[in-house]
């Protein structure tokens, strides 16, 4: 049975011609919609992710205070804390719940079937069971998702491409981030196909780095590709640090290359955080969350550190030499 609460929302979109077609500025008079918000991170390592979704909002015509609140949950990269904070945001009976990365957005899932949630970005939502289908979610989850598998797989490509020489690589992994126990096997099929040997290693949260990183030296790998995980992304400088300590060569998000690293690939979350604002106002003014697909990435970035890679002795093959940044344009990453 449809839950009460959007039960409600189909009837008001039913009222006069919709409240679906209110404008902003009737929609002021109201009482201010309230969007709670389930971080995995903190609200400075989030910072730029947070401020593209609502500039996303500000675009649609929201003003935070006024026609929209939002109540932010952090976990500070205890994802244990996750389904807890879900819980609060559910008591607080807020209009939407929008969240990130997949140990958020299980959390928010298992937390509430009535509450629509709105997800920036995940690794791959079907594959996690976040939805039925990206055409047919089949729940109150939306949002956008991305195939993280194949990205991990194209690190390890590209990484292989700028370095021919390499036959063993360091995965680092968070084992409490269930994506992970998918895209294992695909790295470990690219792995096999570049005659690169894979070797795991476990970093639970920042402590766990240092210790990761001198085992990879010990172990000897060539080189180290980056799982995608909030913590990572957040801790990306000192992750890329403790690589050049080592000599390492990095492979992971933009982000990782921008700090340091020598390669970053992957898709652009800044627009997808920005698109999310999209969701959440089309939510808000009453469609129902099985009724919005879940969008695929159609943006992705290439990072090539050029300082890193002299740093390396890397010579960057003219076929992967193709630098750019987030608008298209030349990477300060790039030199």
């Amino acid at each position: 049975m449809q839950s009460d609460h959007l039960r409600r929302r189909e009837f008001i979109a039913l009222l006069g011609g919709a409240a679906a077609a209110w404008p902003v500025s009737a929609r002021a008079q109201q009482q201010p919609a309230r969007i709670g918000f389930l971080g995995s991170t903190s609200a400075s390592r989030f910072g730029s992710r947070i401020e593209a979704f609502r500039s996303g909002l500000r675009d649609l015509g929201y003003v935070e205070g006024k026609t929209i609140v939002i109540a932010f949950r952090w976990a500070d990269e205890k994802y244990d804390q996750l389904p807890a904070l879900a819980a609060e945001l559910v008591r607080e009976n807020v209009d939407v719940i929008v969240t990130h990365g997949t140990p958020g957005t299980l959390a928010a899932k298992h937390a509430t079937t009535a509450i629509p949630v709105v997800v920036l970005y995940i690794g791959d939502a079907v594959a996690t069971g976040v939805v039925a289908s990206l055409r047919q979610p089949g729940g109150n989850v939306t949002g956008s998702s991305y195939f993280l598998p194949q990205l991990m797989s194209k690190r390890l490509e590209l990484l292989k491409e700028a370095m021919p020489h390499i036959t063993k690589a360091a995965v680092l992994v968070k084992p409490d981030n269930p994506l992970f126990a998918l895209t294992l096997p695909a790295l470990e099929t690219a792995g096999s196909s570049l005659k690169i040997g894979l070797q795991r290693f476990d970093a639970h949260g920042p402590n766990d780095f240092e210790p990761a990183f001198l085992a990879m030296a010990k172990a000897g790998v060539d080189a180290a590709v980056i799982q995608e995980d909030a913590i990572f992304l957040s801790n990306a400088r000192a992750i890329a640090d403790l690589a050049a300590r080592q000599s390492l060569p990095l492979a992971g998000s933009s982000e990782i290359a921008e700090a340091g690293g020598l390669i970053g690939y992957g898709a652009d979350q800044l627009e997808m955080c920005r698109r999310g604002a999209v969701f959440v106002d089309k939510v808000l003014k009453g469609v129902n969350p099985l009724d919005l697909p879940v969008e695929q990435a159609d943006k992705f970035e290439t990072v090539l550190n050029m300082r890193a890679a002299k740093t390396l002795g890397v010579t960057i093959p003219t076929s992967a030499a193709s630098c750019a940044g987030r608008s298209g344009s030349r990477s300060p990453a790039c030199g």
